[in-house]
């Protein structure tokens, strides 16, 4: 079975640093993209960060532009997701995933982990 699992994420003040990181297991897929995504309380999944499976391209919401930064290690099957500057608005589970589409559309993304909690507060 295809596992995705996220970790890395915690409580932080305003500011701070955290990376996250996706460990991808368990499967053989044809796939273009590993997105970031998160979701607040009462708020809908929204993208992240993507990076394509064909040359590494990165792509960023423009909310995160300029504080995340999106890396990959193909040998160890593991996607990160390093977060500086980060703000309360950054409060959210944050899910990676493996799309068909290199974009931030979560429609587009077909396996999913369980999230990990990122709380950004003082």
């Amino acid at each position: 079975q295809v596992q995705l699992v996220e970790s890395g994420g915690g409580l932080v003040q305003p500011g701070g640093s955290l990376r996250l990181s996706c460990a991808a297991s368990g499967f053989t897929l044809d796939y273009y993209a590993i997105g970031w995504f998160r979701q607040a309380p009462g708020k809908e999944r929204e993208g992240v960060s993507c990076i394509s499976s064909a040359d590494g391209s990165t792509y960023y919401a423009d909310s995160v532009k300029g504080r995340f930064t999106i890396s990959r290690d193909n040998a160890k099957n593991t996607v990160y997701l390093q977060m500086n500057s980060l703000k309360p608005e950054d409060t959210a589970v944050y899910y990676c995933a493996i799309g068909r589409a290199y974009g931030l559309d979560p429609y587009e993304f077909d396996y999913w982990g369980q999230g990990t909690q990122v709380t950004v507060s003082s």
